[in-house]
């Protein structure tokens, strides 16, 4: 017996989202799944070949890896397409990055952490920026140049000084919230950017805010906020979310 059926709109009716994720991140999809609206905005995830150990060179790696990772995501329209690294997307290049994306799904707008902090900075006007990585020396310092080329000014920095994204993704939330203090105590800045998909900082980062009395931007809240301003959708930000989510509302 054939049965009837009809056809929607399926699980992303008001957006389709694309993320590419690295092996040992343990945060990003979790922290996503806060930070999204619970209906009609679809996420898919694909994750990318890369060794845990975060240096330049295993970071420009993921270049040759992204294409392979990205042809991963389901087939059906993406309205966007993130790539889950903040350091990656630094050696590797922003524009690079989105170019490969499109070579596989050219109907999709793309998005990676470091090109949304930049945008979060602006849509905040915050051009002083305290500057907190987990990275060694030679990751954060590229970073840094980065965002110093795009027009900022990095008034403060503090890092964990930790290669091993598989130890990133166990630094305390507690850890973080101090060092965001720390950092931003330190210096006359606009904004707090913490550094790295693997951080958690989504859960602390309104206490934070609330602590320093300034704008707490992470690479996941920079990420989620401009992934849903290019889809188009608002975020479920309810009162005491975090500064940069409620620019959505």
């Amino acid at each position: 017996m054939k049965l009837p059926f009809q056809i929607d709109d399926g699980m992303g009716a008001a957006a389709a989202l694309g993320l590419v994720v690295l092996p040992a991140d343990e945060t990003l999809e979790n922290e996503m799944r806060g930070l999204l609206p619970r209906d009609g905005v679809a996420m898919y995830h694909s994750r990318i070949d890369m060794p845990p150990e975060v240096s330049p060179e295993t970071l420009a790696s993921m270049e040759a890896a992204l294409p392979a990772a990205v042809s991963l995501l389901p087939s059906c329209k993406l309205d966007v397409i993130g790539y889950g690294c903040t350091s990656g997307a630094t050696m590797i290049g922003p524009d690079r990055v989105a170019a490969i994306i499109r070579d596989v799904h050219p109907e999709a707008q793309t998005s990676d952490p470091v090109s949304a902090t930049i945008a979060a900075c602006r849509k905040l006007e915050a051009r002083r920026i305290g500057f907190v990585t987990p990275y060694v020396e030679t990751v954060s310092a590229a970073m840094r140049d980065l965002l110093e080329r795009s027009g900022f000014e990095i008034a403060g920095f503090g890092s964990f000084m930790e290669s091993d994204d598989r130890v990133v993704a166990r630094i305390s939330p507690e850890s973080i919230l101090h060092a965001i203090e720390a950092v931003a105590a330190g210096s006359d800045c606009d904004a707090v950017f913490v550094s790295c998909t693997n951080l958690r900082v989504a859960n602390i980062a309104a206490q934070a805010e609330a602590r320093i009395a300034r704008p707490v931007i992470s690479s996941n809240l920079a990420l989620a906020w401009h992934m849903m301003t290019l889809a188009g959708v608002a975020p479920d930000a309810k009162p005491g979310a975090p500064i940069l989510l409620q620019s959505l509302r």
